[in-house]
């Protein structure tokens, strides 16, 4: 392997850099997890919104998204550096206003809802859809500089995927705390079998959260440091659209982007509706009701020094392609489940739904703590073909496939639930619309595992031998524009 002397220039990252990278994750997951692991209960139990509106309500917003995530990676890739930095200074600009939008999402205001009816009214939609849109816009304008920062902290690709690990286990930091707090807010009374809300519980749970966001934030902010260069993308006419129509021409950025979405997707949807399967079909409460949400929010951290030698032996993409297919065939399996006869309860196969969402967390694990390093793979193949480097453009686009990955999220649950018939007013269901609710939460995620293993090992082209060409490119790419500068400063000399 030839000497990469270029990339070794801005390298050399030390435990502190890989912290201060991993509580960008922590914070923004403190108040993202209130969206994925709350929000929905929220919306359905304690402010009494019509599945069908939270769905319509989910779709316009990700459609608004389209419009405001690129706008943002532009404006992201057009800043130039300031004394704060060109991507973390993003941690305290958009911060503070995340902290604000994500309390008020969970606010109620006097005349929102008719308790004795439980029924909300027009001012609960109209403040629900408000809030909603303002915490996405908020979120948008921290996570695309900070998904950004990964590529001018270090040029390394090996430290790069480092980073990812400590983003992954940052994330899951992050999670673990909105899922004890669900614990606590979302239960089933064991005299009546209703299902309850404790709102002080809840909106004490996510002021705090949203105040040790914006503290881990502000953490990240000073302990990150930007080491390559990069510069502003220029203001022109049109250049909107033609950096849009690099990325969407880049193979591997694509494919990426709807691997993230339907990764996304799957995560959300079993965090989001597996709540509404343990409560409802196995009788699980408390702790009980949380556990799967809990083992997929642990494995990075119990992963994060299995993956790494796998992937530096046989590649990510290899990696992350055989676990999507552990997940796929423990997804199927905990399909079959509802097919063994037992008790009303189901107790009998609960300790197997357990075992089996713990495997599919180990499958989709690999993926899990890799794929922001992808990312970052990704857009180095886009500055070696194109000669240009948009982090900020590039990340947007990711982003908003994510998100639309909630949309698809959004569409499935609230589906699923109108399908079989949830109604928490009533909240006495049959045995056949229980069992329908635990069939729709075990195939939807076994179609999204489907595509994703598909995409991993058959259109997704940066391999091992791939990736490691493509670093020999990146350092030439250096070499090459290091050459310029010199030319640049000699011909101003002269």
């Amino acid at each position: 392997m030839a000497e990469r002397k270029h990339i070794a220039k801005y390298s050399g990252l030390r435990l502190k850099d890989y912290i201060g990278y991993a509580l960008g994750d922590v914070g923004c997951c403190l108040v993202f997890s209130l969206n994925t692991s709350l929000l929905q209960n929220y919306y359905t139990d304690a402010l009494f919104l019509n599945p069908i509106f939270i769905m319509v309500m989910f779709v316009v917003a990700r459609v608004w998204d389209a419009i405001n995530d690129p706008i943002m990676g532009r404006i992201v890739d057009r800043m130039k550096p300031n004394k704060m930095g060109k991507f973390k200074r993003w941690f305290i600009y958009g911060g503070l206003p995340l902290m604000i939008a994500s309390i008020l999402m969970f606010i109620q205001l006097p005349g929102m809802i008719d308790a004795g009816k439980q029924e909300a009214f027009i001012g609960a939609y109209v403040f629900a859809t408000i809030t909603y849109i303002l915490f996405g816009m908020m979120y948008t304008a921290v996570q695309i500089p900070y998904g950004s920062l990964a590529s001018v902290v270090t040029a390394d690709e090996k430290e790069r995927s480092k980073l990812s690990i400590f983003r992954s286990v940052g994330s899951a930091l992050g999670c673990t705390p909105i899922l004890i707090l669900n614990m606590f807010t979302f239960f089933t009374d064991p005299k009546t079998k209703r299902q309850e809300v404790n709102y002080t519980i809840l909106i004490i749970g996510v002021v705090v959260m949203a105040i040790c966001s914006f503290i881990a934030m502000f953490a990240a902010y000073k302990m990150n440091k930007e080491r390559v260069p990069v510069k502003p993308v220029p203001h022109e006419k049109g250049s909107m659209k033609a950096g849009l129509k690099r990325i969407f021409k880049t193979r591997s950025m694509i494919v990426l982007c709807v691997i993230g979405m339907l990764l996304l997707a799957q995560s959300m949807f079993g965090t989001s509706y597996f709540g509404y399967v343990l409560r409802n079909y196995y009788q699980a409460n408390g702790p009980l009701a949380m556990i799967p949400s809990l083992i997929s929010q642990f494995m990075p951290i119990l992963l994060m020094f299995v993956v790494p030698p796998l992937a530096k032996k046989f590649g990510k993409k290899e990696v992350s392609a055989i676990g999507m297919i552990i997940a796929l065939v423990a997804n199927i399996t905990l399909f079959l489940l509802v097919f063994i006869p037992g008790d009303e309860m189901h107790s009998n196969t609960l300790i197997w739904f357990y075992i089996l969402n713990a495997i599919v967390s180990i499958g989709t694990t690999p993926l899990t703590l890799q794929i922001w390093s992808m990312i970052a793979d990704c857009i180095d193949d886009m500055q070696v073909k194109n000669g240009i480097r948009e982090d900020g453009s590039s990340y947007a686009v990711f982003m908003f496939f994510r998100k639309f990955g909630q949309i698809i999220c959004a569409i499935t649950v609230n589906c699923s639930l109108l399908a079989m018939g949830y109604n928490f007013a009533v909240q006495d269901f049959s045995s056949d619309q229980i069992r329908l609710m635990y069939i729709l939460g075990t195939v939807i995620p076994i179609a999204m595992l489907v595509i994703i293993a598909y995409l991993l090992m058959f259109r997704y082209p940066l391999n091992k031998a791939g990736l490691e060409k493509l670093q020999d490119e990146k350092e030439a790419f250096f070499a090459k524009e290091e050459k310029k500068q010199i030319a640049t400063k000699s011909k101003g000399g002269k």
